[in-house]
């Protein structure tokens, strides 16, 4: 058993190995000289993963669902490296918040833990499916569905604490419901949901999405876990988050047995977001949260647009 470990640990060293160079040669060739230093691309992702991470936190996403349309439109990594790193974003951002969620009562084990089973799964399918597509089909879907979150963001309306008249027979079968406090005003909020069944089948959908561009599934997670199910908005993210550490640690797998997940566009891109998103929180009190969502909008449809204009071999 031992030896067949260090045989995959030997094998995955080797992929990383020979996919440096690959990238190192693919973004001279983009800059247009093969002088230019290998550094400089990493240099300028880590810039521009801070400055999302900054906008991540105030627009209230996930770095990860701007991350691949950004990077992935407009640096020239091949997609498969950059969804990759995509989900190893997002995979940070949730370990590092999970926990105190989970303290504060804020993301729920009854809640979340079928929910991932499920997405989890399903993203498991997605990134085989994402990495057996052409790269110009995928950059074309990826184009298509970067748009349709960009219109969900436009109508979707949270509700702080969504009115539900009681929990349908498999929330109250498996016992989903609970009690936090909203440290706001120090009342305590009790709550279940409904719709469960229907929530569960919408979650086989962004699993799948999730897998197959390395989004993460932050963007979709709250609104179905606040508007289908009924969760409180609070616990809806919070939930969300700690999906984030289960559904994308499943996909970052394949990526990673694939050779697909690598030094030089992960690091400075984790790293970027992180500090970004450290900003994000300091600044979060003095913005304007909907001048900031208007900017995401626009982001978003601009990449989708030339993701897909990218695929169709335009650009």
């Amino acid at each position: 058993m031992i030896n067949t470990l260090m045989e995959k640990v030997n094998d995955l060293t080797l992929a990383v190995s020979a996919a440096v160079p690959d990238v190192a040669n693919s973004v001279s060739a983009a800059a247009g000289s093969t002088d230019t230093p290998w550094w400089i691309w990493p240099a300028i992702l880590f810039v521009t993963t801070f400055i999302l991470g900054i906008v991540a936190v105030l627009a209230g996403v996930g770095g990860g669902v701007l991350f691949v349309p950004i990077v992935g439109s407009f640096f020239p990594f091949h997609l498969d490296f950059v969804r990759g790193a995509g989900l190893i974003v997002a995979l940070a951002g949730a370990l590092a918040a999970g926990p105190g969620l989970l303290k504060k009562g804020l993301a729920n084990l009854r809640l979340a833990l079928p929910v991932a089973l499920i997405a989890s799964t399903f993203s498991i399918v997605g990134a085989f499916i994402g990495l057996a597509l052409p790269q110009n089909i995928l950059q074309m879907a990826l184009g298509l569905t970067i748009c349709a979150i960009a219109v969900l963001f436009i109508f979707s309306k949270n509700s702080d604490v969504p009115d539900v008249p009681g929990p349908d027979n498999l929330a109250r079968t498996l016992k989903i419901s609970g009690t936090y406090v909203e440290e706001s005003t120090g009342k305590q909020i009790d709550w279940t949901v409904h719709n469960t069944i229907k929530a569960y089948l919408t979650f086989i959908l962004i699993g799948l999405i999730a897998g197959m561009f390395g989004l993460g599934a932050g963007w979709a997670n709250v609104p179905v876990l606040n508007l289908v199910m009924g969760a409180p908005l609070k616990l809806a993210v919070g939930s969300s988050k700690f999906l984030l550490s289960i559904t994308d640690t499943s996909a970052a797998w394949i990526y990673l047995n694939k050779g697909a997940v690598i030094p030089i566009i992960a690091v400075p891109s984790v790293i970027g977001i992180m500090l970004g998103s450290q900003v994000g929180v300091k600044l979060l009190s003095k913005s304007k949260p909907k001048a900031v969502r208007y900017l995401v909008i626009v982001m978003l449809l601009f990449a989708g647009i030339n993701s897909f204009l990218k695929g169709l071999g335009v650009m």
